[in-house]
């Protein structure tokens, strides 16, 4: 049998595109402003995780640009050899300082950043413990670690005691996400903490979605919930509220080191480019400098959230910046999303395995760089489209 012979009877996708309802791939010529260029056409951009609108910044752009002067475009080979620069060292001692833990280690990518850790940590003498809803690069993560896997309910506490007490004397690593990404409901923490203390489990916190949005000051769910000291190990992505693309983890000095020496993901990558981890820098800065952009995100969030619902629209648990339309059937998000794309609303339908059988759903979220005047728009296509297709 030849190995490609299943490529040429994977027709699914071009079904999509020959029907007119393919949303992925799109082309942007444009920055992630709240408004985008799209082949020409100029939408207003709600499929974006630039939660701060930090990707546009002028200081954030003005540090890349004066990185690759100094440093060159790319570091030519990993960490482990010689792909550290001063600034990979100072960002790591940024995050460190800005999570309040220990050590900090900085990844190129965020999907790596979690087969590191978790690869690295949990061994085949181990278990890790995941939410069913957990991210694929968690669920990945698990694969490559040769730990037994074991998941329990999404955010239900009796499934992961029950999980935990089963679990024996090996060693335990919780891993939960901050922020689910597609529905936009946070973990319950303060529980997940306890459960973790009673049956010696440690825990490990993906906050790729909360860092910038969630807590006071913008550390994340672990400081939202006031359980940073509980939180053993928290993991982020730079492509969302931090403006670039990688990944860091920050947790205790001896659990950095031993990542560090031990992660095939890190050794084995090049490092990340002088450009990505000056932005970095320069966009934890701006958290801590203007935290009105934390407060506007929550204005347009508050206010997107109470009009949808006014609406009739079905947004599930969401309690952060992704909202969710619930749409149910997969051709009722393809629908959804051609009406909007159609109307210049750039949205992303989020079919199965992305979420549950019979919960397909348009996934939006906001920046704090969105204005009144922009939403507002978008409300009046969303009810538009909503009456208009008959799901509202």
């Amino acid at each position: 049998m030849d190995l490609f012979e299943k490529c040429g009877k994977y027709t699914a996708a071009k079904e999509v595109m020959a029907a007119g309802f393919y949303p992925y791939f799109r082309v942007v010529e444009s920055e992630q402003d709240p408004e985008v260029i799209v082949q020409g056409r100029k939408m207003i951009m709600l499929g974006s995780n630039n939660y701060l609108g930090l990707t546009s910044h002028p200081k954030v752009k003005q540090a890349a640009i004066d990185a690759v002067k100094k440093y060159g475009s790319g570091c030519a080979g990993s960490r482990f050899l010689n792909g550290t620069l001063d600034i990979h060292v100072q960002l790591e001692e940024k995050l460190a300082k800005f999570f309040r833990k220990e050590n900090a280690l900085t990844f190129s990518t965020g999907y790596q950043t979690n087969l590191g850790i978790i690869s690295s940590l949990a061994g085949k003498d181990d278990v890790v413990v995941i939410d069913k809803l957990d991210h694929a690069s968690i669920i990945d993560a698990c694969r490559l670690s040769f730990a037994d896997i074991k998941k329990f309910k999404h955010s239900d506490m009796n499934s992961l005691e029950f999980v935990l007490s089963e679990c024996g004397d090996r060693g335990k690593l919780v891993v939960v996400d901050g922020v689910y990404s597609m529905e936009g409901d946070i973990a319950p923490l303060p529980e997940i903490v306890k459960l973790c203390k009673k049956y010696g489990a440690r825990l490990m916190v993906d906050d790729a979605h909360g860092v910038g949005v969630l807590g006071r000051t913008g550390r994340g769910t672990a400081e939202h919930f006031g359980v940073e000291k509980d939180v053993d190990v928290i993991m982020g992505t730079y492509s969302k509220s931090l403006a670039s693309i990688g990944g860091f983890v920050v947790a205790s000095e001896d659990v950095i080191h031993y990542i560090k020496h031990t992660s095939r993901p890190l050794i084995f990558s090049a490092s990340p480019p002088p450009a990505s981890v000056a932005s970095v820098i320069a966009a934890l800065d701006i958290i801590d400098q203007e935290p009105e952009r934390r407060e506007r995100l929550w204005h347009n969030t508050n206010k997107m959230m109470k009009a949808f619902k006014q609406m009739g629209y079905d947004t599930g648990i969401s309690e952060t910046p992704i909202i969710p339309l619930l749409m149910g059937e997969i051709d009722r998000a393809f629908m959804m999303w051609k009406v909007l794309s159609d109307e210049g609303v750039f949205v992303n339908p989020v079919v199965p395995p992305a979420t549950q059988l019979g919960r397909s759903l348009i996934r939006t979220s906001y920046m704090a760089t969105h204005t009144d005047e922009m939403l507002d728009r978008v409300l009046v296509i969303l009810e538009k489209a909503g009456k208009k297709l008959g799901f509202i």
